[in-house]
């Protein structure tokens, strides 16, 4: 896939329903100093011998980490072990040996380049973690999962004007990332609208508008999928347009407010 001059991308080996082929590690290399990795991925003795082979002589000088999940995170511990080098974090959470967090707009310096809350500074390309995906859409599961924050993200990224590739945790690479951003934000707007013409007719289970919604989705992703639906209804319940309806026989039950009828 399109990389950034000086980036290597080194998959881990945990290919899955969620995580596509496996979770991308990257390595920047700058023209001087030691190499920076993002999301060390597993912590598979092999998938870590292999990140320090694409470091090669300058060896590796920051482990960051987008996100806590263990895909991203397992291996930053035992590579901080092999290498040395300190586990910069976003956040704290599902990453508590981190060595610190990261404030916002926090400059890395890499050699001669310097990454900018993820974005690399030269070449406007963007490691974003699981924000998106390279092919498809990404899962928002409460609780840690809050769609309202998720859509501000996305909003976020598009204030970079130098913003031109996204390198994502999942998939290839996209090269016109403000593009891409485009759409995840009108496709959420888009489900969200599948969602309220779900509860017109009268309160209706999760269960209900994902058979609704994802009909022509693999039923093994349906799981995945309830979580993005209830992501929405508390963003909409947030937003006073749906309220939490008596128990139905096949869970908890959701209607439209009245004033928000579509």
């Amino acid at each position: 896939m399109p990389l950034p001059d000086g980036v290597t991308c080194v998959l881990a080996p945990n290919p899955s329903l969620l995580t596509g082929p496996g979770t991308n590690t990257y390595v920047i290399a700058g023209t001087i100093g030691p190499c920076a990795v993002v999301d060390p991925g597993s912590d598979a003795p092999g998938h870590l011998d292999a990140i320090v082979r694409a470091a090669g002589s300058r060896g590796i000088g920051h482990i960051l980490i987008t996100h806590g999940h263990p895909d991203h995170a397992g291996g930053a511990a035992p590579l901080r072990a092999l290498t040395g080098a300190p586990v910069l974090a976003w956040s704290r959470e599902g990453v508590p040996d981190a060595d610190r967090t990261l404030g916002d707009d926090e400059r890395v310096v890499i050699g001669d380049r310097t990454l900018r809350c993820f974005l690399l500074d030269d070449s406007g390309a963007l490691f974003a973690g699981d924000l998106v995906a390279g092919v498809g859409t990404v899962v928002i599961a409460p609780p840690e999962g809050d769609m309202r924050d998720y859509l501000a993200s996305l909003n976020r990224l598009l204030t970079l004007h130098d913003l031109q590739m996204i390198l994502p945790a999942h998939g290839p690479s996209i090269t016109d990332g403000p593009a891409l951003l485009r759409s995840y934000l009108a496709h959420r707007l888009e489900r969200e609208q599948q969602v309220l013409g779900g509860l017109r007719n009268g309160p209706t289970t999760v269960a209900t508008l994902v058979a609704q919604i994802y009909a022509d989705v693999d039923p093994a992703l349906h799981p995945a999928a309830a979580r993005s639906i209830l992501a929405h209804l508390l963003k909409l319940e947030h937003e006073g347009r749906v309220a939490r309806a008596p128990e139905a026989q096949d869970g908890e039950a959701w209607a439209l407010v009245p004033s928000a009828q579509p």
